[in-house]
């Protein structure tokens, strides 16, 4: 028969309990010895059975002080120890009633509340059980006293409502307990899932990309995120709460004044706020409460909304190109075929020669801007193969010049090693440099100059580097902040495709492309590849 009751309650907590049981039966037990050997006892009740007085005094105190120490115990058995516990208290109580009669409904009393008490660490079954052997003992004892000694005269009527106060105690006491357990069970549980989403919630806010401050009616910062850190925090602040306790004045004066003028008026500026070098924001503003004078400021990187808006433009000009290709293609193809049989006949003069001229070559423009809006388009996966790159750079740049000619551009390449193995799509490969190439060759000229320009080959560490050295102008540093944004473009003829598809093809092969300045004029872009090993490794 099982012995414990179905809790949900920590063993900790019932050893806890339990001992408290324990600690209160010593001091039951210290009064008893208090009755049994004080001179004063007398007064309380006169002893009758002196030896079993003395020797119940005496064994009771050593039970409770051995009963406590096992019930602080790291594994004690909970029910097990109740259920010795009380039979120990009941068998006391039985003999101490006999020895001292007059203190019998006393001693009844104290163990109508151990019995309740250790209800609370058993079943139903086994609480009605130990009230049960409580009555059947003080039966036995009145039917000990009335034929045995026959000093007895307590009435029948008072065993009675002892019995049916010991049923009564275990039976409500274990009810009352189980329910009060189950709601402290409960409790924690719902404790501990506020808790979980306490920390959920604020895992959340400290990861979101949006920047969220709470800043009091004075000012002062009360709450970042790591966003809102990065976006108007200082390097001399160290840690996530480095923010805090400092008024927003000190550390973003235009996002200060703009709350101000959103508390004032209720309105704000729609115009993006540059916090930092490079770094515009959209600022929010929301009441934490109705009645509150605290306020949750909401910073959208800028940037990140022009990122969405660009991976939405690719996406729909991505799905627009595929079914516009087919379109603009046949007709474009007549127009350059119909132009170049024209400039055969003998009969075109030369002002006509020249207006076709003009259109074969406004035929092949377009055409190049299909071929990159559909490459853009396709995002073929990469097909990465061990490649030479000095190998690849010497036929880029003999296939090149069968196209420009050395007049319009002087093209070398410059490394130190005999082989340079690399890991790259070779398709992308060609498809990278020649954009790069044609960049160089467009902008990266002196006027009246050819362009000059160098692809040079390095060992970085594990990692090999291309780049295209031009000696041009250079680049602004205002346009070299968007050099691979798609549709940036300085030229009124260019698309603005050609840097942001190399750029992308790099990222599919694990590669970086990156602008560097050069000292004293001219442009670099390079490629830093990754280390063989790392994609081997994948």
């Amino acid at each position: 028969m099982p012995l414990l009751a179905a809790s949900t309650l920590s063993p900790s907590l019932l050893q806890r309990e339990l001992s408290l049981f324990a600690l209160y039966r010593v001091l039951e037990a210290a009064l008893l010895a208090l009755l049994v050997f004080s001179p004063w006892g007398a007064t309380l009740g006169d002893v009758i059975d002196t030896p079993v007085a003395i020797s119940v005094g005496i064994g009771y105190l050593v039970a409770s002080v051995g009963l406590l120490l096992h019930a602080r115990r790291a594994k004690a058995d909970f029910p097990s120890h109740a259920v010795v516990g009380v039979v120990v208290d009941i068998v006391v109580a039985t003999l101490i009633t006999h020895a001292i009669p007059e203190v019998a409904p006393g001693i009844a009393m104290l163990l109508l509340f151990n019995i309740g008490a250790a209800s609370l660490f058993v079943t139903l079954r086994t609480s009605l059980l130990i009230a049960a052997g409580a009555s059947l003992a003080l039966l036995i004892e009145r039917l000990v006293g009335l034929f045995g000694t026959g000093t007895f005269d307590r009435p029948f009527a008072e065993m009675l409502m002892f019995g049916l106060g010991f049923f009564a105690a275990a039976s409500m006491t274990r009810q009352l307990g189980k329910q009060v357990r189950d709601s402290q069970a409960l409790a924690d549980r719902r404790g501990a899932e506020a808790a979980n989403l306490a920390e959920i919630n604020e895992l959340i806010i400290r990861r979101m990309q949006t920047g969220v401050l709470l800043v009091d009616g004075t000012g002062h910062i009360r709450l970042t995120n790591e966003a809102a850190t990065l976006l108007i925090g200082d390097t001399e602040t160290p840690g996530e709460d480095g923010l805090h306790g400092r008024t927003l004045g000190q550390l973003a004066p235009p996002l200060a004044m703009r709350l101000a003028e959103w508390l004032r008026s209720g309105s704000v500026d729609s115009a993006p706020l540059t916090l930092r070098e490079h770094t515009d924001v959209m600022p929010r503003f929301v009441r934490l409460l109705a009645e509150s004078d605290s306020t949750l400021v909401f910073l959208d990187d800028t940037s990140l909304v022009s990122r969405r808006a660009e991976s939405l433009t690719l996406a729909t000009m991505g799905r627009f190109s595929a079914s516009l290709a087919h379109e603009i293609r046949n007709p474009l193809a007549a127009i350059s075929y119909a132009t170049q049989l024209m400039e055969e006949s003998n009969q075109i003069g030369e002002a006509d020669r020249r207006l076709l001229q003009i259109i074969h070559q406004q035929c092949v423009r377009t055409n190049g801007i299909v071929e990159s809006v559909l490459g853009l388009a396709r995002r073929e996966r990469a097909r990465p193969e061990h490649v030479d790159l000095v190998a690849a750079a010497h036929a880029f740049v003999q296939d090149y010049r069968m196209i420009v000619s050395e007049e319009n551009a002087e093209l070398k390449v410059s490394c130190d090693q005999p082989t340079l193995r690399a890991i790259f799509d070779p398709r992308h490969l060609q498809q990278v440099l020649t954009a790069l190439v044609n960049n160089a060759v467009r902008y990266g000229r002196m006027p009246g100059e050819p362009a000059r320009i160098t692809l040079r080959l390095e060992q970085a560490g594990e990692c090999p580097t291309l780049s295209v050295l031009d000696r041009g102008p250079g680049i602004p540093d205002a346009v070299s902040a968007q050099l691979f944004r798609p549709f940036f473009t300085t030229s009124e003829s260019g698309t603005g495709l050609g840097l942001y598809i190399a750029h992308e093809l790099c990222r599919a092969n694990e590669a970086h492309l990156e602008y560097v300045a050069v000292p004293g004029g001219g442009a670099c872009f390079r490629v830093t590849l990754a280390a063989r090993q790392t994609l081997l490794r994948n």
